[in-house]
């Protein structure tokens, strides 16, 4: 073995290593009951993410509207997250945006678009991938709800390690051996499984599942299935079982067998993939909504892109904005307004998929965002 090779190991493990121990010297969950006031930073991103986004900051400042008159709760617009923006600094996220967003607790982010090859910008990072790694927004959250199937499950994705963690610092060995990594910690596996089984509890969950393949991959899947089992310990009212990634991508069609999955916990890449093809369920990722969860800061968004092909044909008035409502829902949960979350989330329910009165369809045969937005407000109750 040659020796770039081995210094790119040892490259890989310091850093792992460091970042393990960054991990131990955090502080628990913030306690949001005890800030005299929590701030919630609204990105609206670019493409349709402004629009979109402003319906449901509008939606929220409704709902918690009790709060922010009593000082308890203070909303704060961000901007300077486009792509513009972002090009000419030449940063996924320009510094004094970084500064505002850090003196937030709570985002509500609009989608940002990633340059690709053939785009008119730089080559920069995604401005999710760059906020995940500064805020150390370790779980990716999703739900997918589809009541007419039984379907309401909640997946809860590690954000910073498995096969996405050193994805960029694979070695070619040689021109016949190329090796790429998968990373798995005591702490990173901890604290999601943790804050699964912690979510469960809260919301009166009665089922968690880990999905991994561990009898394949029995180092880091195996370290992640024995750190869950460890933690299901605490929760005696919740039963735990695991299935493989394989057989779950499976299950998740079979129509007896879906309805009784309810919080699932899972390693980066089998989140990625899994939650994609749940989405699907509901109607595919411009419903779906997401959080993503650290310590300190936690940012609730879209899972979809942000559509400049409706900017440029002047749709992006007509955007969709149920996959934000559904973030929101969330960002509710998460600050511990449980009831007005699911007064939102009940409203939303009848609006997409029980009266469907106002109609979305992405251009003017359809209702716009803001119209919908109304529509939703009208039927929380």
């Amino acid at each position: 073995m040659n020796e770039n090779t081995i210094k790119s190991f040892e490259k890989i493990i310091e850093m792992q290593l460091k970042r393990i121990e960054n991990m131990k010297s955090q502080a628990d969950f913030i306690d949001y009951s005890t800030l005299p006031t929590l701030i919630i930073g609204v990105l609206g991103g670019d493409g349709i993410g402004p629009a979109i986004t402003k319906e449901s900051h509008r939606v929220l400042e409704t709902l918690l509207a009790d709060k922010v008159k009593a000082g308890k709760i203070e909303f704060r617009v961000i901007d300077g997250l486009t792509i513009e923006n972002r090009a000419a600094a030449g940063k996924a996220i320009p510094d004094d945006v970084l500064a505002e967003i850090k003196e937030c607790h709570v985002l509500l982010k609009g989608p940002t678009t990633t340059p690709r090859a053939g785009d008119p910008w730089p080559n920069i990072e995604s401005a999710n991938v760059a906020m995940r790694k500064e805020l150390d927004l370790f779980a990716n959250m999703r739900p997918v709800k589809v009541p007419s199937q039984g379907i309401d499950w909640m997946f809860f994705r590690e954000n910073t390690e498995g096969g996405y963690a050193v994805g960029s610092l694979g070695v070619n060995v040689t021109d016949d051996l190329a090796i790429d990594f998968t990373i798995a910690t005591t702490q990173g596996s901890e604290r999601i499984a943790e804050l699964a089984f912690d979510y469960a509890n809260r919301m009166g969950r009665t089922r968690v599942t880990a999905v991994t393949k561990a009898n394949v991959i029995k180092t880091t899947d195996g370290k992640f299935l024995n750190i869950c089992k460890e933690v299901a310990k605490k929760y005696p009212d919740i039963s735990f079982d695991d299935w493989y990634i394989d057989i779950m991508t499976a299950k998740l069609v079979d129509e007896k067998r879906r309805r009784d999955f309810q919080v699932m916990v899972l390693p980066n890449l089998y989140g990625d993939i899994l939650t994609d093809e749940a989405a699907e369920f509901q109607g595919g990722v411009g419903t779906a909504g997401s959080a993503n969860i650290g310590k300190r800061y936690a940012m609730f968004e879209a899972i979809h892109g942000s559509a400049p092909r409706m900017v440029a044909e002047g749709r992006d008035k007509y955007a969709d904005p149920c996959s934000m409502l559904r973030a929101s829902v969330m960002l509710l949960e998460h600050i511990g307004e449980v009831e007005l979350a699911k007064k939102l989330e009940r409203a939303l329910d009848i609006c997409m998929y029980e009266e469907k009165k106002v109609v979305i369809t992405g251009r003017d045969t359809g209702a716009t965002c803001a119209e919908f937005a109304d529509y939703v407000m009208s039927k929380i109750q």
